[in-house]
């Protein structure tokens, strides 16, 4: 089944240029089946692009998805048409009477922040608390993930020396996990952050689980407390192939300090074009949660979910 969306949302276009089946409204709701409710609060600045990179994802499952997107109501996104958010986006005050089997928290450009200095943080804390009982899964990305692990378990962030920036190799650290079937031994994801988690913080908490880690300098990949149904995720498997090249460029042309992105080109020269080593681990990453964690086991009656407590 499809992600369904508006046909005049950006990503439309490109969904169907890479042959990923999306319907619209009215052909979704002549199918006798009850699709998957998704929020994403998207928090990127770029969200023409974002939206695109997790629709692709979530679009190339079985399953029908119905997705709504949501933004912070206590900052202005500064580069995105007022036009785009008034037509494809709500804001919390608009979702928090309903229910989602899934939740996305993406990442956002204020990692070197402390957290009670951004702008939106007490609006981000309150859309956490309110997931605890409105949604079945959580699943954080990047900033989104360290914004949760503060939040929820009280995990600080550090900064790092030199930006955490490239394609790194991983291994799991545990056997049999869902979110992780069918991945190889060793596989390849992007990460592109200036801060980083502690294993030791990470591993005083009893409820949560390290699930993957990463070849220094990017450590810990994937946390998770299963019994809530919540996901860290430090990396960026959903970027596009040039992504990581379009950061680089924008930062040299700015004269900022920047290494070549780690294991990106070819002999690490730039004026190659990158090898993509990420695309089927994003698809199965993706697809392992909304069918394991999402579909196998959200109640079929929204008003159902309730919180899982530790």
């Amino acid at each position: 089944m499809p992600i369904k969306i508006p046909n005049n949302l950006p990503a439309a276009a490109t969904l169907s240029n890479e042959h990923i089946f999306f319907m619209d409204a009215n052909r979704a709701y002549t199918q006798d089946i009850r699709p998957l409710k998704l929020l994403i609060l998207n928090l990127m600045p770029t969200k023409v692009v974002t939206e695109t990179q997790l629709l692709r994802l979530l679009g190339n499952t079985p399953l029908q998805v119905e997705v709504d997107f949501i933004y912070t109501e206590s900052y202005n996104p500064q580069h995105i048409s007022a036009d785009h958010l008034t037509e494809f986006y709500g804001t919390f005050a608009d979702v928090r009477h309903k229910k989602y089997d899934g939740f996305i928290i993406t990442g956002a450009p204020v990692e070197q922040m402390p957290f009670e200095e951004v702008a939106y943080w007490p609006e981000i804390v309150e859309i956490m608390e309110w997931s605890k009982n409105h949604v079945f899964s959580t699943f954080h990305i990047c900033w989104g993930a360290q914004a949760g692990l503060y939040y929820h378990y009280g995990i600080n962030k550090y900064d790092v020396p030199a930006k955490v920036f490239g394609v790194f190799r991983h291994h799991l650290c545990v056997e049999h996990e869902m979110l992780f079937r069918g991945f190889d031994d060793e596989f390849f994801v992007p990460h592109s952050r200036h801060t980083e988690l502690h294993r030791e913080d990470i591993e005083k908490v009893p409820a949560l689980t390290i699930m993957a880690e990463a070849e220094e300098p990017a450590g810990v990949y994937c946390v998770a407390n299963l019994k809530r149904r919540q996901f860290f995720i430090t990396g960026h498997a959903e970027y596009d192939p040039l992504t990581l090249k379009a950061e680089y460029d924008r930062d040299v042309a700015a004269g900022l300090p920047i290494n070549v992105p780690a294991n990106y080109y070819p002999g690490d020269d730039p004026t190659k074009m990158p090898q993509v080593r990420w695309r089927s681990v994003a698809n199965l990453l993706f697809a392992n949660w909304l069918n394991y964690y999402v579909y196998q086991e959200t109640p079929y009656e929204l008003d159902n979910i309730v919180s899982a407590e530790d």
